[in-house]
């Protein structure tokens, strides 16, 4: 007995896959395109959204950095407050071990706001183009 011949194959394809792909995009089409298509301007684009974000983020840890550097020096220049109790810790404990936390939580919170509004603010200018 003969084993039954499989049938042929068939190249199943897009008939999108004939057109050529464009080196830049279409007059009118947006800036997403320009992203999307990695050009020049969609560099720049995504390098001003890099940067808006860059900016809030050290600006943020200029103030976490200060706030939290400047506790020791105040604790040097004015030791009594430093040494001043509060039940059973001193004030320099009490900020220093506790106080903190919150800070940290709420510039955490105010640095994820800000980076969704500048993702926001880019998405909302991409519709626009």
């Amino acid at each position: 007995m003969t084993e039954p011949k499989p049938p042929p194959r068939v190249r199943v394809t897009s008939p999108q896959m004939a057109g050529r792909r464009r080196a830049h995009p279409a007059p009118g089409r947006g800036a997403a395109a320009e992203i999307d298509e990695q050009t020049g301007v969609g560099e720049l684009y995504l390098t001003g959204l890099l940067r808006s974000q860059l900016r809030a983020g050290l600006a943020l840890l200029a103030l976490v950095l200060l706030g939290l550097g400047g506790l020791p020096v105040l604790f040097l220049l004015l030791p009594q407050v430093a040494d001043h109790p509060i039940g059973p810790v001193t004030v320099a404990w009490l900020l220093l071990g506790a106080a903190v936390y919150p800070v940290l939580l709420l510039a955490a919170w105010w640095h994820v706001r800000t980076a969704e509004r500048v993702e926001r603010d880019f998405v909302a200018f991409l519709r626009r183009r």
